[in-house]
């Protein structure tokens, strides 16, 4: 089945309510919209679908991680537009994100025009300010912690334990910084 890739879009999005609302709204853009709520869904759809476009979100329920789910997009068709979406944005997550073929990466909320704005910023920009403002100890061990949760795939017990912390010490760090 060959479908029009230029407004075919794949939600990946384990959060039912935000995925169904996401999908409405770019239906309404004109977008055919196809969703799955893990890597395994989205790779049974990429069988008989061709999205030109993809919003993943990073972090997924279960085995599912967003970050594979980017790669798996990306190797199915490396010219597929993919915006990373999360609510726990970090520059290591980011890297890793863009690395495997995403184009742009959003912390949550984002909403429908700032999707479609970033599928549409593809290039890089050199007028990005650049601060002089130094990185604060609260910012290095923000970004510590998600380098490590990004190499446990998200085991939040695991990444405890390379960190040194107890699991629930890290659990209430993530919920203090979580992006709403």
């Amino acid at each position: 089945m060959t479908e029009n890739i230029e407004r075919l879009l794949l939600i990946i999005e384990d959060d039912e309510a935000f995925a169904r609302t996401l999908s409405r709204s770019f239906e309404r853009r004109g977008y055919r919209v196809l969703v799955a709520h893990g890597q395994d869904e989205a790779a049974a759809l990429l069988a008989d679908h061709h999205p030109g476009y993809a919003v993943v979100d990073l972090k997924l329920k279960g085995n599912s991680s967003g970050l594979a789910c980017v790669q798996l997009l990306h190797e199915h068709d490396p010219d597929m537009l993919i915006v990373v979406l999360t609510g726990f944005a970090s520059i290591a997550t980011a890297v890793e994100a863009i690395k495997l073929g995403a184009v742009q990466y959003l912390a949550k909320p984002s909403n429908t025009d700032d999707i479609e704005a970033a599928f549409g910023h593809v290039a890089g920009n050199t007028e990005v300010d650049i601060t002089n403002r130094s990185t604060s100890i609260k910012t290095l061990e923000w970004e510590r912690i998600h380098a490590v949760l990004a190499e446990t795939d998200f085991n939040i017990s695991e990444a405890a334990r390379r960190l040194g912390l107890h699991r629930r010490t890290l659990a209430r760090k993530l919920e203090k910084q979580r992006v709403k």
